[in-house]
């Protein structure tokens, strides 16, 4: 099982979070990098030496770049990755809202197309919810559920088109895991066919400025 961080807060604003997740830098997919819903208009010094100790560390980095549910210029998006790519040395991109649907699925595969150019790998695409069947041939990771835990336990339902792709391309981001179930959450996206997770225990509106007590967990 592996985890993914989407880490939102300021390193300067919470140091500490920022300590730890380089600490256990080993245990995560990868982190997200994201200084201002995006890179930003110019590189942040702080994010820039966080994203160094995480590279040391071994940390797989990937740029967080907002889609807008295809809204977006594709130029504007590859502009926010090659930013992110040199001001944060990422390696790989984190594409969020993107559209889930068919028709707008080759739009996406044309974006994704464009940001392999550019050298971004893995490519992780953030639908939060199951999208159309061809997403999972799209992405490297495929981000099939984000929302609350009280859904996540009485509303999820799994198509039968992801059981012919393997568990390591699919992730469930979880919040408002009660600290003390946050193992059940890891277990229980592994039985629901994703080997990547991120269930953490925050709320809106922001859930992910906290750590996941996953990484601190012995075994999954």
């Amino acid at each position: 099982m592996s985890l993914l961080i989407p880490l939102y807060v300021h390193p300067g604003e919470d140091p500490g979070v920022w300590h730890d997740l380089i600490r256990l830098a080993g245990r995560t997919y990868g982190v997200v990098i994201n200084p201002a819903d995006g890179p930003g208009t110019d590189p942040d010094p702080a994010f820039t030496a966080a994203a160094e100790a995480l590279r040391s560390a071994g940390a797989q980095l990937l740029g967080y770049v907002d889609t807008d549910y295809g809204a977006r210029d594709p130029d504007d998006i590859a502009d926010e990755v090659l930013r992110h790519r040199d001001w944060y040395g990422t390696q790989g991109c984190f594409l969020d809202r993107v559209a889930p649907t068919s028709a707008a699925l080759p739009a996406c595969k044309r974006l994704v197309q464009s940001v392999r150019r550019l050298g971004a790998a893995p490519v992780v695409l953030n639908t939060g919810v199951h999208p159309a069947p061809g997403y999972a041939r799209v992405a490297d990771l495929l981000v099939t559920f984000e929302g609350h835990w009280s859904t996540y336990v009485s509303a999820f339902s799994r198509p039968e088109w992801t059981a012919r792709h393997p568990p390591e391309r699919f992730c469930h981001l979880v919040y408002g895991v009660p600290e003390a179930l946050v193992p059940l959450a890891v277990r229980t996206a592994r039985e629901r066919g994703a080997a990547v997770a991120g269930p953490v225990t925050g709320e809106l509106p922001n859930p992910w400025s906290r750590l996941t007590p996953a990484l601190s967990e012995p075994e999954w």
